[in-house]
């Protein structure tokens, strides 16, 4: 990379800029399903910056997605940057900035993290860096589970609003992702016939859906382990993970229904078809053996596993602008949870790399975010794009 065009670049990234584009989106709460006004703001803040600017329904009226590019107009490479601008149902906070530390509700998840890829796209146009291909931004709702269902994600990339890579600004900073697991989030039933009825006037024979909830549970401990064989680099294994059982209304009663919700999740793509069966197979069996119902009443699947060619000229890119940046390539490592880049990977069929600011507190009401990590990132994420554009053919 020429050490020119690295200076220009990084010198051009603006802290007001970016650090007012931040706090512009944070002030406006957005939980899932409800960030029609933030995504308005946003794309004010693009218009005003003098880009051109799309707003597809993408499957969601009540907040349509914002699209803008920087076209060089001649043929090469389109690198995308992604973000989601809802955030979790959680109490709202107003953003501040406090000792060179942004806060605020989705400061770290991930509005912080769009404000540092629209700065990034100010600059590729500031310094003219873009002399082939181009690079587009997106930004839509209903990403955070389980309100939403990533249905505006996934009508962009069937639209055709995706570029030939991607990059997504996840709180995610300290390793460089090339593999993930896929996942499935699942809702087990277990009901009983007749109705609820107090502990010590209970029939003989009476079936025990608590307790088979909790022999349920063993059988799935049990299936956790044959699964733990199952291993891939980076990511470790196959599991199964309870972390919810929910029955009864009191504490002497004996109830008619008993509620598990977990998570399944495997190291190798297209194995979702085949972890569904082999639990259904399994509820099937212990329905028989203990006279009740079990059901698997939700499997919802926010990801399929994936990994990213570290051949590919997206991952080659992405390092070269890290180590410029930081003196440092970035160590690869493993996708700890599901984002919109298994949705780029599986379905678009294009390498995404999820990286963003070191941030913390996601999903929590503290989320913070070093205004260092900000401009790292929004340095990163412009040469990033420098590189890749210039490489296509």
């Amino acid at each position: 990379m020429d050490n020119t065009m690295i200076e220009k670049i990084t010198r051009a990234v603006d802290e007001k800029r970016l650090l007012d584009t931040a706090v512009s989106l944070i002030e406006l709460p957005s939980p899932t399903l409800s960030a029609g006004a933030v995504a308005d703001r946003l794309a004010e803040i693009l218009v005003a910056e003098g880009f051109a600017v799309e707003r597809p329904e993408a499957d969601w009226p009540e907040a349509p997605a914002v699209v803008a590019r920087l076209e060089s107009g001649e043929p090469g490479r389109v690198l995308q940057f992604d973000g989601h601008l809802d955030t979790v149902h959680l109490p709202f906070v107003a953003p501040r900035i406090e000792n060179g530390i942004l806060y605020g509700s989705g400061s770290s998840d991930m509005k912080g993290g769009i404000a540092a890829f629209v700065e990034a796209l100010r600059v590729l146009r500031d310094t003219d860096a873009i002399q082939r291909g181009g690079v587009m931004i997106t930004a839509h709702d209903h990403h955070e589970a389980p309100w939403g269902d990533r249905r505006q994600l996934l009508a962009l990339i069937r639209e055709g609003y995706i570029g030939d890579g991607g990059l997504l600004p996840e709180y995610l900073g300290d390793v460089l992702p090339v593999a993930g697991r896929g996942m499935a989030v699942f809702s087990i039933e277990i009901e009983r016939d007749g109705e609820p009825v107090h502990e010590v006037l209970r029939p003989a024979g009476l079936p025990d859906v608590v307790g088979v909830g909790a022999e349920l549970i063993q059988r799935l401990k049990a299936l956790c382990e044959r699964l733990s064989a199952k291993i891939a680099p980076h990511v470790g294994s196959d599991s199964v993970f309870v972390g919810r059982m929910e029955s009864g209304e009191i504490y002497n009663q004996s109830p008619v229904k008993c509620r598990i919700e977990g998570t399944r999740r495997w190291v190798a793509a297209g194995s979702e078809p085949k972890a569904k069966r082999e639990l259904e197979e399994l509820l099937a069996a212990l329905a028989v053996e203990s006279g009740t119902r079990v059901n698997l009443v939700d499997w919802v699947v926010p990801g399929d596993a994936f990994t990213v060619d570290e051949q590919s000229p997206l991952f080659a890119a992405f390092q070269g602008a890290h180590e410029a940046v930081t003196g440092n390539v970035l160590k690869v490592g493993a996708k700890p949870f599901i984002d919109d880049g298994n949705g780029f990977m599986n379905v678009g069929g294009v390498q995404a790399l999820t990286h963003g600011p070191c941030a913390t507190g996601a999903h929590t009401l503290d989320e913070e975010v070093p205004v260092a990590e900000l401009l790292r990132v929004a340095k990163v994420y412009a040469l990033t794009a420098f590189d890749f554009c210039q490489g296509g053919a």
